[in-house]
């Protein structure tokens, strides 16, 4: 292996890790969001408009790209922080929890706290102990902001390289964009491969809550919160199901135990579906299996925490398809 090859993986590699242990992982996301939404649409540009009139589509494209990765940012923002959101639906977590105390037997309830407010004192000390590591994934305030906006920048600036002649590169620079490219085929792959897995399971989900339940007398609240958690969550693989589906067993079981056991019937079989769609969207597009992307997950998590835990899937999919390169894996 050429030198200048070698320094390139080395420089990947601490890339990775500087990336996971300062949290700038939404602006990495949000560059290679831009860098791969912007290669696909431009790739698509007739090829006998002339340089200038490429050059103006291109410019075009990346504003309308930079438009709407802004806007997928300041909407889930605006669930997250905001008070009709994430907000809302902690409350009524809190007071379902409050109501399973009352109602059910002594020895299951002696883990839970005694009132609401107890509760709540408990997540705020949570967020305090482990604020660090929220903002790892986009909760920081204006500095996340300017971390996202700068990640953009980066990411279109970057991706006008990658319809340059890689002839014209330096040795080590066309070794450094060959990596680029990987990690962006790679997040491609697996970011928009979850999307898609979220999407499915959001409409089963809503179906069930905004369909089914109501056809036999069943409305649980806040069920538009729930849906937005769903594909929120869902967006995290494997693990964000949990999430959501922890919360809607709760809040059903708020409603009524038998509501709360169909909840969490139904909700299995979505889990189970969400293996089959992980193995075949997920596993197909990296040549990995669901337990190689739990493993690198909980790796991952182990070393970086909550950093890791969401960079994994992008990570262990980057590392495996340079391997695969080498005809090693």
């Amino acid at each position: 292996m050429p030198k200048t090859q070698l320094a390139s993986y080395l420089l990947a590699a601490l890339a990775v890790v500087t990336v996971l242990h300062f949290h700038l992982i939404p602006a990495v996301f949000a560059g290679l969001a831009v860098y791969a939404l912007t290669a696909k649409l431009a790739l698509r540009l007739p090829a006998s408009w002339g340089a200038l009139t490429q050059k103006v589509a291109l410019a075009g494209i990346i504003l309308f790209v930079i438009a709407l990765v802004s806007g997928i940012c300041l909407g889930l923002w605006s669930f997250l922080r905001g008070h009709h959101g994430m907000a809302n639906l902690l409350d009524m977590t809190a007071e379902t929890l409050d109501n399973l105390k009352r109602n059910l037997p002594e020895e299951l309830t002696a883990a839970l706290p005694d009132t609401v407010d107890e509760l709540r004192e408990q997540i705020v000390t949570m967020l305090r102990e482990h604020g660090k590591n929220i903002s790892s994934v986009g909760m920081s305030g204006v500095k996340t902001f300017a971390h996202l906006i700068l990640g953009m920048v980066v990411g279109s600036l970057a991706v006008l390289h990658r319809f340059n002649l890689e002839d014209g590169f330096p040795l080590l620079a066309y070794h450094l964009h060959a990596r680029l490219l990987n990690l962006a085929d790679a997040f491609d792959k697996v970011v928009f491969a979850q999307v898609k897995i979220s999407a499915l399971n959001t409409v089963l989900t809503a179906l069930y809550l905004a369909v089914v339940l109501p056809l036999l007398g069943v409305h649980l609240p806040m069920v538009t919160l729930l849906i937005l958690l769903t594909f929120v969550a869902g967006l995290l693989p494997v693990v964000g199901n949990l999430i959501s589906n922890f919360t809607i067993v709760l809040i059903s079981l708020g409603v009524s135990p038998m509501v709360g056991v169909a909840s969490l019937v139904f909700l299995v079989l979505i889990h189970k579906l969400e293996y089959f769609t992980n193995a075949r969207i997920v596993g197909g597009e990296v040549k990995a299996n669901v337990w190689e992307l739990l493993t690198a997950m909980l790796v991952m998590e182990a070393i970086f925490g909550i950093a890791g835990l969401v960079a994994a899937p992008v990570v262990y999919a980057w590392l495996k398809s340079e391997l695969r390169a080498y005809r090693l894996v």
